[in-house]
């Protein structure tokens, strides 16, 4: 059963038997796994394995168009989770790789937000621009403010 929370120990009290036994026979008793797909489609085989098919076939698609953005401009991670969620409609599997991904990137950014590590990143950056100005300054020392494609015959 399904009590709206991951801490252990936890207990939700149903109201009644019949609401109880429709959380339990929902998607993997009640954990929110499973199919999303209508009732109508979930209740005929053949129906609900074309559904499937063509949810995979759709995810698919988003999936490798994210694949293909991720050299090229556009948003590739972004897209590449669209097809995951597209995929999570209907497969656990890519359901526990989304909560997965969710529960690392709320982590990170709770790290990230942590004075201590703001403190740090904020000193690497200072230092890492600093240490581009310094090659800047030298290269227009060396090479003044002409661009090496008009460099003239020497």
């Amino acid at each position: 059963m399904n009590t709206g929370s991951d801490e252990p120990g936890e207990v939700a009290v149903a109201s009644n038997k019949a609401k109880t036994d429709r959380q339990e026979t929902a998607g993997e008793a009640g954990s929110g796994l499973g199919s999303r797909a209508p009732e109508f489609i979930k209740s005929r085989r053949l129906l609900h394995l074309s559904w499937q098919v063509g949810v995979f076939v759709v995810g698919l698609a988003v999936v490798v168009a994210g694949i293909i953005m991720l050299p090229l401009p556009g948003p590739g991670w972004v897209v590449i989770f669209g097809g995951m969620a597209i995929w999570a409609t209907e497969f656990v599997w890519a359901q526990l790789v989304l909560r997965w991904t969710k529960r690392k990137v709320t982590e990170a950014a709770q790290r990230a937000l942590d004075p201590k590590v703001r403190r740090r990143n904020i000193a690497l950056t200072v230092i890492g621009l600093v240490i581009i100005g310094v090659l800047a300054g030298i290269y227009l020392w060396k090479f003044g403010l002409v661009m090496p494609w008009k460099i003239k015959d020497q």
